[in-house]
């Protein structure tokens, strides 16, 4: 037996060898966008020049940006229905659900390859799917008929044997183990098969939130066997016919390999700020609480939010709490739990019951207090997010939730008395379907009229790279940044995401409030940068907001996949340090002069740097070769085209 992804990447493969770290380009089946990405992810397809897209399923959710305070939102939204029904997308309506738990209801395919400008497209994986989150410009290219190109990835199997001790223990604190033992750059380059007796034992939706997660570790993906589990979820969605037979690999199978014992966890929590900060909650248990929140993309199923529910059954959430919240993950789930009595269970104890989108995991409303400690079932914790400076985020499980919400503080379910269960009623999907607006055929997409707010601009056009570049240090990031701190979360920035001149104002607004005005006073500059440059987040304005104020390098110590991908496509150099220790040398102000730029394309791969005030220095990279080519010719848009008169 072979390793599942393995095969599924065989089948789909259209070039290069499935050897990991090569370059190779895989054919995609469906492709998603939601509506921080999406706007400028169908514009960027508009420049392909096609009448449809030419994957067998896309799909564009609205469930980010749903706050409608002003027109900026709603216009995008506007936007992104027609571009649907003109381009040959469905379409979910804002409230409709968080776009990996609708997708996981209404579209993912065994066997099927997935590629979604959201770095939580990687949930699907759980219907045994290569599922891949990647930057809107990488998306709108597949959208347009184009393979995905990446390093091939490593395969990681994960040997899951015995039970979770439910219900206390949880598929949360799985992912949660995963990370503390690898940390967030511990699954770069890879995707995660799991295997064994113990897969057996979860549900659809509990493999779910372990696929979502996966992206923490910075993966490519997760992949789940296509087995019992799934075929009970598709025939209850009414897609039985959808279900085929997929069995993971064995032991030997895979490239490395983790061993989780389920029956010997423990609830762990991830304390500020980072996903990867875990420790078992022992540790933690008595750390005061302003706030605790449930749900999110990767905690919102009915059963997440139905164990809340009966612990709470009767109860009132502790005085010491300034809020808590409930976010279902779909219309289907928020139809469940108020079915079964768990809506009111949540309600009467005093919890806030948000609408089916992402809300507080993006900052959307709902802040904790400053300085503040607030408990959340979310995927991501980094400083800000919350849409609060000085937060303190930790991340748990709904049991570790439920039980914090009684005490106010942290605190340890097992300490808890056993919870009655509601029954789980059965699943109704028509209550998403019916909201899920098909695209209109192609006689009539000839009509549509493509509607576009002053707040809508076109993709920044991109330039050709010179040979040199003579810039001034902008700003010098230690380790992990995320995407987050250079194109920032919240209410008011990710309105202007369709809008790339004013959302560039923005740029590490959490760290250097001065970097937009200096990158403009400089006339652009460099970014200097440690580990994991761009973690988080596919959100391609990490990169666009940058190349928007004059940045055409990058210099790291090493670089996030999708940030360092999403760089690439927008023309801007993700170069690295050939002696890491070179990184201390950098300094805010210094000029920089890199030169030999063209001959990347060429097969170079060192790089002299000139620092004015610091001597030399030997840069490199880790360009494929098509990335060295998309890279001096300014960007993937500017590639493509030049590649038409050869391709006719």
């Amino acid at each position: 037996m072979a390793s599942l992804a393995r095969s599924i990447l065989e089948e789909h493969l259209v070039r290069g060898e499935l050897v990991p770290g090569t370059e190779i380009g895989i054919r995609v089946d469906q492709a998603l966008a939601q509506d921080a990405t999406g706007t400028m992810a169908m514009m960027q397809f508009e420049l392909f020049e096609v009448d449809r897209v030419q994957v067998e399923t896309a799909v564009v959710y609205v469930d980010h940006n749903i706050l409608q305070i002003d027109f900026k939102n709603p216009d995008d939204h506007r936007f992104l229905q027609a571009m649907s029904a003109k381009y040959g997308a469905w379409f979910s309506r804002p409230g409709n659900g968080i776009c990996h738990y609708v997708h996981c209801e209404r579209f993912a395919t065994p066997g099927r390859t997935l590629i979604g400008a959201d770095s939580h497209t990687t949930q699907s994986g759980s219907c045994a799917m290569i599922a891949i989150g990647a930057g809107g410009l990488d998306v709108a290219v597949c959208m347009a008929g184009h393979p995905f190109e990446l390093p091939c990835p490593k395969i990681v199997g994960v040997h899951l044997e015995n039970e979770l001790v439910r219900p206390w223990i949880q598929a949360k604190d799985v992912i949660l183990e995963l990370l503390r033992r690898r940390g967030v750059r511990g699954g770069r380059g890879c995707i995660f098969e799991f295997f064994g007796l113990g897969v057996d034992t979860l549900s659809y939706t509990e493999r779910g939130t372990i696929a979502n997660m996966i992206a923490e570790l910075g993966a490519t993906g997760a992949v789940f066997p296509s087995d019992g589990q799934t075929r009970a979820w598709l025939e209850e969605q009414g897609r039985g016919d959808d279900y085929v037979e997929l069995p993971t690999g064995v032991a030997g199978d895979f490239d490395e390999e983790e061993e989780i014992d389920l029956a010997a966890l423990v609830p762990l929590v991830a304390k500020p700020s980072s996903p990867g900060n875990v420790v078992p909650v022992d540790e933690v248990v008595g750390t005061e609480l302003m706030q605790v929140c449930i749900g999110s993309s990767v905690n919102s199923s009915y059963e997440d939010l139905a164990v809340v529910g009966a612990v709470l059954r009767g109860e009132r959430i502790s005085e010491k709490l300034v809020s808590a919240t409930a976010t279902p993950g779909s219309r289907q789930i928020l139809d469940q739990i108020t079915r079964s009595g768990t809506y009111v269970d949540l309600l009467t104890a005093g919890v806030r019951m948000l609408e089916p989108a992402c809300g507080p995991c993006v900052g959307m409303g709902q802040a904790p207090p400053s300085g503040s400690a607030s408990l959340r079932t979310f995927n991501r914790n980094f400083p800000g997010r919350s849409g609060t400076a000085d937060d303190q985020v930790y991340l748990c499980s709904p049991a570790v939730a439920a039980a914090s919400m009684l005490t106010g503080v942290i605190s340890d379910p097992r300490e808890l008395a056993g919870a009655e269960m509601p029954e789980r009623p059965a699943a109704r999907p028509e209550v998403v379907t019916k909201h899920i607006l098909a695209p209109a055929s192609v006689e009539e997409a000839s009509g549509i009229e493509i509607p576009r707010g002053p707040n809508i601009k076109p993709p920044p056009e991109q330039k050709p790279l010179p040979d040199e570049l003579e810039l001034r240090v902008l700003i010098v990031a230690p380790d992990d940044i995320s995407t987050g701190d250079l194109s920032p979360d919240g209410a008011t920035v990710m309105a202007y995401r369709s809008n790339v001149p004013a959302i560039a104002e923005f740029t590490f607004q959490h760290r250097d409030r001065e970097f937009p005005r200096r990158a403009k006073e400089w006339g652009g500059g460099f970014i200097v940068a440690g580990h994991n440059s761009g973690q988080g987040s596919s959100r391609e304005h990490a990169a666009l907001a940058p190349a928007q104020l004059g940045v055409r390098a990058v210099i790291a110590k090493s670089f996030a996949r999708i940030h360092r991908r999403n760089l690439i496509a927008q023309g801007i150099v993700p170069l690295l340090f050939k002696d890491e220790s070179d990184y201390d040398k950098a300094e805010l102000g210094q000029t920089w002069r890199i030169s030999g730029l063209h001959e990347i394309a060429a097969g170079e791969d060192e790089l002299d740097c000139e620092i004015r005030e610091d001597g030399a220095i030997v840069l490199t990279h880790d360009l494929l070769p098509r990335e060295r080519e998309i890279v001096v010719a300014g960007g993937l848009i500017r590639y493509l085209r030049e590649q038409q008169p050869a391709a006719a």
